[in-house]
């Protein structure tokens, strides 16, 4: 496994090799970003969206969390981590598509489905629980339609499901509701098996991932 001395080795080789080989890059970067797309994905190490998409530095704006999901608008304060970075790079950076990226084996996901039954409410701070109950409607749907919820098509229907909550919570957002309406903003999904490296792209119309 990789040890954080590991990844200083790693980075002198980027800095010998990639930063001096994109050395205008970099400095066009310092003076400023303008990603045109923000890719809202999962936490898991196994599911990183620069690798999966083979982007360059400052292409993609990217917000990483358990379950990749959105929390409704709300303005109750508090500390919203996912609608702050959703609010600067709506207004601020101006992103013209925003993509959920859910994955296959997420952990999270995994949780959520199977949280309601005894002795399988997740972590120890109440922080994981309280985050995948934004998927409490959705697990319930699942296991209603699954007769075995550890089967993994029960799995995968749960991890879809959590794309589709999160870009209905993302429509909750008034400046993405605007944006939308104005046809300056799209919203999409996605998701990426890990198993076989596929990834999935959502038909809002028909409810559907198939293959990109």
């Amino acid at each position: 496994m990789t040890r954080f001395a590991e990844l200083i080795e790693g980075y002198r080789r980027f800095r010998a090799t990639d930063w001096e080989q994109q050395r205008a890059r970099w400095e066009e970067l310092a003076e400023g970003q303008s990603p045109k797309v923000m890719i809202i994905a999962c936490s898991d190490s196994r599911s990183e969206p620069a690798q999966i998409f083979d982007t360059s530095p400052g292409e993609i704006f990217v917000v990483r969390n358990v379950a990749a999901l959105v929390p409704p608008f709300e303005t109750s304060p508090g500390r919203h981590g996912v609608s702050a970075a959703l609010e600067f790079a709506v207004q601020f950076l101006n992103v013209e598509e925003i993509v959920v990226m859910g994955h296959g084996l997420c952990g999270g996901c995994h949780a959520a489905l199977h949280r309601t039954m005894e002795g399988a409410e997740p972590g120890r701070g109440g922080f994981i629980a309280d985050w995948i109950a934004l998927l409490d409607e959705a697990s319930a749907a699942v296991r209603a339609s699954h007769t075995d919820i550890d089967n993994r098509d029960a799995g995968r229907a749960m991890e879809m499901a959590g794309v589709k909550v999160s870009l209905a919570n993302l429509r909750t957002f008034p400046c993405i509701q605007e944006r939308e309406k104005r046809g300056t903003l799209k919203l999409r999904g996605a998701f990426f098996a890990i198993s076989d490296g596929i990834l999935h792209l959502l038909d809002e119309e028909s409810g559907t991932f198939a293959p990109a």
